[in-house]
């Protein structure tokens, strides 16, 4: 590990994890591979601070250098919090990098400068990064391409726009049979076979499991009388007075639910029950306004909000460490997306992770 990268994590308290220098050596020697490590464990600057100690030294000075690493996430929420966390060190390893998103949400403004000229480092969604495939000098604008990482692998894996990841790769990779691959994801099963499936036919890697220990609390939320509960009926309203009570007992709680509805229906339903929470409750859902979704992530980034009901658009690795409880109104669909929802809450390495099930019927 070179010694701006130590100096950086000293400079913050903070210790490398044994994962994080794995990831470190295999990218220094020119290695795709996946990274899978439990929610909270670091796994961004696992591969962030590893292209930075790669790239970056042969690019010192000067105007910003080209495009050189293309981050991908599924979702724009994530986007905008994977930006900001990957500026964060780059004034002191990387000050000649630019930095910037490319999505649903970018104003036309940076557009129409990014389509002058790209940034060291993009983050953008599988559909745009498409639509940027598709223009006439794509393959000059990715000619200096040297890492894609394709973040939360298992929110893509098996699906449409995972195998819109795959044909992407496969271009870029058909241009440049240089560029490196790296995955990352916290739920992935069968490891060595998502690895294969995100490098490609015949492509070798490298697989780094990070083991931290991660303390998970499961549990359920009971209604006041059983025998009073609906048979039927997904909303869960009947359960408002227990949800209001765990909010009330909590610094900031998300409160999820799985559709855009559901999620209206909750935040006017809690308004209702305690009108005195105007400001300080929120909703966060992908048909929201770019400005209202960015107030309440940085709402919660602050610490400012009593809760916030959302939906999956606040599901993956995104940053809010003053979360301290994460409760889940009926079924969360799936094991991991489950996993996924109870990792907000205790989003650092050591802090235990909680989610409270909200039983509908």
């Amino acid at each position: 590990m070179k010694r701006p990268l130590v100096d950086w994590f000293t400079a913050r308290t903070w210790k490398p994890f044994a994962f994080q220098r794995e990831v470190w050596r295999a990218i220094g020697k020119g290695e795709s591979g996946l990274l899978h490590a439990t929610t909270g464990a670091g796994k961004t600057y696992a591969v962030w601070l590893g292209a930075l100690q790669a790239f970056a030294a042969a690019s010192e000075g000067g105007r910003p250098p080209p495009l050189t690493v293309l981050w991908l996430t599924p979702m724009r929420a994530l986007a905008a919090d994977t930006l900001r966390a990957l500026k964060e060190p780059l004034e002191t390893l990387a000050p000649q990098w630019s930095a910037g998103a490319r999505s649903g949400d970018t104003p036309s403004g940076e557009r129409a400068a990014q389509d002058k000229r790209l940034p060291t480092v993009l983050v953008t969604t599988p559909e745009s990064l498409s639509l940027m495939l598709a223009r006439a000098d794509a393959r000059e604008i990715f000619r200096h391409l040297k890492l894609v990482v394709v973040d939360e692998w298992h929110e893509l894996l098996g699906n449409k726009r995972g195998v819109q990841v795959q044909l992407a790769l496969a271009r870029l990779r058909g241009w440049n049979p240089a560029v490196l691959t790296w995955g990352m994801s916290a739920t992935l099963g069968n490891l060595h076979e998502a690895m294969h499936t995100l490098l490609g036919p015949g492509a070798q890697g490298t697989l780094v499991q990070g083991q931290v220990p991660k303390k998970l609390v499961v549990d359920s939320l009971l209604p006041g009388r059983a025998e009073r509960f609906p048979w039927g009926g997904h909303l869960g309203i009947t359960m408002l007075p227990q949800v209001v009570a765990e909010i009330e007992a909590s610094s900031t709680t998300l409160v999820f639910t799985n559709t855009r509805s559901q999620a209206e229906l909750w935040y006017q339903a809690l308004l209702d029950a305690k009108p005195e929470w105007a400001g300080v409750v929120a909703l966060h859902h992908g048909s929201l306004d770019k400005a209202v979704r960015e107030w309440v992530e940085l709402g919660l980034k602050n610490g400012q909000l009593k809760a916030v009901v959302c939906t999956s658009s606040l599901d993956l690795g995104v940053d809010f460490l003053p979360v301290e409880r994460v409760l889940q109104i009926g079924s969360p669909k799936g094991v991991a997306r489950l996993l996924q929802r109870a990792g907000r809450s205790g989003h650092a390495p050591g802090r235990p992770s909680r989610v409270t099930l909200v039983p509908t019927h």
